[in-house]
């Protein structure tokens, strides 16, 4: 299937999605932050990036920037946020063909977006959080 990179802090939340990607398929690389995921990124292909938004060292938006930007990356991205206001957040997004997953989230349905995810990239930005 796909080569995933998990960019999350969370040891749980790692696991969790590891089992659940790893279990439909998908060849899942962990890191503990940003920066981590961005030397993983210079040195592997990947096909899809899942990030959390709060991470030391280099948060969910700032490597969302630099994939975008220094990389010139177009592979979609998801990214988990635990902020239920996210209009600012969404505006900061804009442009960047970004899909954003309110956490908590279902990992069935995250399994879900990403199958899509990698047969059609995104147009727009998707938030599940209610205003």
């Amino acid at each position: 299937m796909a080569r995933i990179l998990l960019a999350e802090d969370e040891p749980h939340i790692i696991r969790i999605m590891h089992m659940w990607l790893s279990r439909h398929g998908h060849d899942v690389i962990d890191s503990n932050n940003g920066a981590q995921a961005m030397a993983h990124l210079r040195h592997e292909p990947v096909d899809l990036l899942i990030t959390d938004m709060n991470m030391p060292e280099m948060d969910g938006l700032q490597l969302v920037r630099a994939v975008r930007g220094e990389l010139n990356m177009s592979m979609p991205i998801i990214l988990l946020s635990a902020r239920c206001d996210q209009s600012e957040l969404l505006q900061q997004l804009a442009g960047l063909e970004v899909n954003l997953r309110a956490k908590p989230f279902t990992p069935s349905r995250l399994v879900d977006d990403i199958s899509r995810l990698l047969d059609i990239q995104p147009t727009q930005i998707e938030s599940e959080c209610a205003d």
